[in-house]
C-alpha cells in the first residue's frame, strides 16, 4: 500500500528578507520557521530544506540498515545515524556525509561494511537524491 506524507509551505516576501513556515501537516507534529539567512548563513532557531533532508536521510538510513541486518538474522541493539547536508548558495547542495555508529552482537566488520554501503544504496532517499554528486558513509561498528 502507497503512503503519502505531506508539508506546506507558506512564504511572505522575496528570498532575500522574506520568511516563510513549514507545516508538517501529515505527523502534526508542528510549523517550523524558515528563512534565507537561517539556510544560507545560521540556523538562528529555524530550520532549513537541507535540515529536513538531513532528518529524512538519517532515518530512512536507519531503517534501511536495521531491514537488511535484520533480513540476514542479525539483531540490531542500537543504530545511531547522522546525516550533514551541505549547501552552497548558488550550487545547491553539493554534499552528504552518513554517519553511524552501531551495536551489532555477533556481526563481523566485512559483514558489517557490506551491509552499511547496501543500506546507503537502496534507502529510498539516497535513491532520491542521486543527483548530489557527493554523498559518502562512515559506519562504525562499535
Amino acid at each position: 500500500m502507497a503512503t503519502t506524507r505531506t508539508a506546506k509551505t507558506h512564504w511572505e516576501g522575496n528570498l532575500m528578507q522574506g520568511k516563510g513556515s513549514v507545516e508538517l501537516v501529515s505527523s502534526g507534529i508542528g510549523t517550523h520557521d524558515v528563512s534565507w539567512p537561517s539556510r544560507a548563513e545560521e540556523a538562528n532557531g529555524k530550520t532549513s530544506p537541507e535540515e529536513l533532508i538531513a532528518a529524512a536521510h538519517s532515518a530512512c538510513y536507519s531503517m534501511a540498515f536495521s531491514h537488511g541486518l535484520a533480513g540476514k538474522g542479525h539483531t540490531v541493539e542500537y543504530l545511531d545515524t547522522q546525516a550533514d547536508v551541505t549547501f552552497q548558495p548558488g550550487e545547491g547542495i553539493t554534499g552528504i556525509v552518513l554517519k553511524v555508529r552501531a551495536s551489532v552482537p555477533g556481526l563481523s566488520a566485512e559483514e558489517f561494511q557490506a551491509a552499511a554501503q547496501d543500506a546507503k544504496a537502496n534507502c529510498p532517499v539516497s535513491q532520491a537524491l542521486a543527483a548530489v554528486k557527493n554523498i559518502t558513509l562512515e559506519a562504525e561498528l562499535l
